[in-house]
């Protein structure tokens, strides 16, 4: 029988650290008829998969009973539909347009059951990160139950020291009850993951040496360690928080409402029921409610909450808009291509909550370290309070003391937390860039590329022509685009749409030309003014005309610069040149050039032909080779492998795909919706180059704040295990120790919160 066969997700309140996630996983791990256990503290959430006869509400009964809220968060899925819906709104018409420029032949589309997705799965998906799970820390900090407990044990030891001072006799009892107020809940929880698979928790450690520390008469002390405790759970609880907030801030760019027309008039409806193919108006001002295409009307929409990006794009009919951006000028009608549960910000969450749950090769590591850490502590402890009296006739509660200390010491809740929280910031810094990477793993191997591999056509250039040369030989260079514009009226031809935004940058009023068509495998011909127009290949033109040497020569070095040029031919007259090439992108010089200052060497791999490729490439400083089908390029990145690189394989996810499975990390390059995430390890998904600079950058910084929160956890243990071993320091700096470990360790880790990556400017 398959065990895995439906995925449930949970939504977990009062998670704050990865020893809170080790607890809820071993249990529920030990539970009947389950396969596999997902928990995300960044998401607040836990997806579990097992088979139909799991009992969903025994699994909330079991994670409640080790001290946390946990509800089902949406229906019971298969996990192929959980994986599928999460790599949905990679696709639509702008990905039908890219794949037929690319030669896929087939376009690739929402699925039916995408477009019927139902509230439910809705939430299902995004819950977690939506601000729907009302978790302790979602709300102001001192509303919390953890903060709650916090200053309520913090008045009762307050009272006490006061009770102390004016009635001596009140003496230990008033600390023991100060102490009991927050040890209680800690000792059960102690107590519960004791029962469910995990002994050798935090709370385990608390409970011995504060009891312990009762036992040799130091209640005072004892209830400041508890206090401290707490207060060392708050501040986790706070950062974690954080985390959470930075995510799910995209969600709050996501409009309330649209207005849809229907029958002619509109109508106001939640934005979370749009459909794909309805059509939503977008006012001056308003945020845009929906991925779609632009329909009708001109405006500039500012792109920053999505991309990044501080300049507005100007948005006409048949662009690409995004969910959450906003419309600046004129009103836009937009046809939707993404339901709610798929347009961009939706995929985003989604992509970084799956993630932060798979565990980087240093998370798994240190989570098998900290098994065997654990209870070694204990027992180094007890050897402590134990050898001395045995061996030297030492004093045992001086020793006992001591070895309670250590106990404090050694917990390794600094240790175990220092790789997720990095890991979570910083998926959650590049998501918010529009980089999204599939894991823990992938984040960590970013960093050690050292050999990148670009397709070229819609990854290192735009994907389409653009007006480079305008050449005058009998007209003037106005005359001439005006000419070409009017014989290419109406056609949506690549060249044809490069010449007519060429004419609409220059201002250039088009007239249709009159009698126009097509010349197959030629050009266009028509007439205009009564004068017959001709725009065709030189091949075809000098069939009507002699091209002198002069311009054979000049149409020779445009080719050699990889550009295209077509021949305006008037009344049987040379009028003009005409040179249009995929232009690169206008940050691709800059993103090689910051690959090249990280030490990874470039390499374009096209099917283009060689003089092209090598134009581009030498623009860009960089080799190429050209004329390579899809297992040329799956053959190179395999030979840069057996070299010795680590390489990255930047491509379009569609046609690249051999090579990018080929690659020890692929890399898809899209603009928004047509993302093939599903080919890929990572994706840029605002179709920058430099962001794939970015993505190393992020990864190393990542990998060495990594280290930084290792040295901070495992150095200030040592010194402070010395240092009570020898008596200088005792309970209350042990707790100010793993407490200050583990909140500089948080805080460090939130710092890549803060990171902007590089500019291409």
């Amino acid at each position: 029988m398959t065990v895995s066969s439906r995925q449930t997700r949970f939504r977990v309140e009062g998670m704050d650290c990865a020893s809170c996630a080790a607890k809820i996983d071993t249990a529920v791990r030990r539970m009947p008829s389950v396969a596999d256990v997902k928990v995300s503290v960044v998401a607040g959430t836990m997806t579990v998969e097992h088979d139909d006869s799991l009992d969903v509400a025994a699994v909330s009964r079991k994670v409640s009973g080790l001290g946390y809220k946990t509800v089902p968060a949406g229906n019971a899925q298969s996990p192929a539909d959980a994986k599928a819906k999460a790599a949905q709104g990679c696709t639509g018409d702008h990905a039908h347009e890219h794949g037929a420029r690319h030669g896929t032949g087939e376009p690739t589309s929402h699925s039916g059951s995408s477009r019927n997705s139902s509230r439910a799965e809705k939430s299902d998906g995004l819950e977690g990160l939506h601000g729907h799970d009302h978790a302790p820390q979602d709300g102001s900090w001192w509303a919390t139950s953890k903060a709650r407990l916090t200053i309520a044990c913090g008045a009762a030891l307050a009272i006490a020291f006061v009770a102390a001072k004016l009635f001596p006799q009140t003496q230990p009892w008033g600390f023991i009850i100060a102490m009991a107020i927050g040890l209680i809940p800690i000792a059960r929880r102690a107590l519960a993951g004791a029962t469910n698979g995990s002994p050798f928790t935090i709370e385990t450690l608390m409970t011995i040496a504060a009891v312990g520390a009762v036992v040799i008469d130091a209640a005072e002390e004892a209830a400041v360690v508890v206090v401290l405790f707490l207060v060392g759970e708050l501040l986790e609880g706070i950062a974690t928080g954080r985390a959470r907030a930075s995510i799910r801030a995209l969600a709050t760019l996501m409009p309330k409402t649209a207005l849809v027309e229907r029958d002619g008039a509109t109508e106001t409806v939640a934005a979370e029921s749009l459909g794909v193919d309805m059509v939503v108006l977008t006012r001056p001002g308003d945020r845009i409610p929906a991925d779609g295409v632009v329909v009708s009307g001109e405006s500039a929409v500012d792109e920053a909450p999505i991309t990044g990006e501080s300049v507005p794009k100007r948005k006409e009919p048949g662009d690409v808009v995004f969910a959450g951006t906003i419309n600046q000028e004129g009103v836009l009608r937009v046809r939707v291509t993404a339901a709610a549960a798929d347009n961009t910000i939706s995929r985003i969450i989604a992509l970084v909550e799956e993630a932060q749950e798979t565990k980087a090769p240093t998370e798994r590591f240190i989570d098998r370290f900290a098994k065997y850490y654990t209870p070694g502590v204990m027992v180094v402890a007890a050897l402590i309070a134990i050898l001395p009296p045995l061996l030297t006739g030492a004093d045992w509660e001086t020793w006992i003391y001591r070895g309670l200390a250590a106990l404090l010491i050694g917990c390794p809740c600094a240790l175990v937390i220092s790789t997720p929280a990095a890991i979570a910031a910083a998926l959650s810094a590049g998501a918010r860039r529009g980089l999204l990477m599939k894991g823990g793993a992938i984040l960590e191997n970013l960093g050690k590329v050292d050999s990148v591999a670009f397709d070229k056509t819609g990854t290192l250039t735009e994907g389409k022509p653009k007006v480079t040369d305008i050449l005058a030989i009998d007209r003037t260079k106005h005359e001439v685009l005006r000419l070409a514009a009017a014989l290419e009226a109406g056609s949506s031809h690549p060249l044809a749409t490069a010449i007519l935004a060429k004419a609409d940058d220059e201002k250039v009023a088009v007239t249709a030309a009159s009698d126009a068509g097509a010349v197959g495998g030629k050009g266009v011909v028509g007439t205009v003014d009564g004068v017959k127009l001709f725009l065709a290949s030189p091949r075809a033109a000098s069939e009507k005309v002699v091209l002198d040497e002069t311009l054979s020569a000049r149409i020779a070095a445009l080719n050699d610069e990889g550009k295209t040029v077509s021949v305006l031919l008037v009344a049987d007259t040379v009028a003009g040149l005409i040179a249009m090439r995929d232009e690169p992108r206008e940050d691709a010089k800059a993103g090689i050039a910051a690959l090249r200052d990280l030490g990874a060497e470039t390499i374009m791999l096209t099917g283009d032909n060689r003089r092209t490729a090598k134009a581009i490439a030498s623009a860009l400083g960089m080799e190429a080779r050209a004329e390579l089908m899809p297992q040329d390029k799956q053959k190179i990145v395999g030979e840069l492998r057996k070299a010795g690189r680590f390489v990255a394989k930047v491509g379009d996810g569609i046609n690249d795909a051999p090579a990018l499975a080929a690659a020890d990390i692929g890399i898809a390059m899209g603009g928004g919706t047509d993302v093939a995430l599903e080919t890929a390890d990572a994706a840029v998904l605002h179709g920058r180059v430099i962001d794939v600079a970015n993505m190393v950058t992020l990864s190393r910084l990542t990998m060495r704040n990594i280290f930084q929160n290792i040295t901070i956890s495992l150095g200030l243990k040592a010194v402070f295990l010395v240092t009570t071993v020898l008596g200088v320091t005792g309970l209350w700096p042990a707790i100010l120790a793993d407490t200050g470990a583990t909140v500089l360790v948080t805080a460090n880790a939130m710092r890549l919160l803060g990171w902007k990556g590089i500019s291409a400017s």
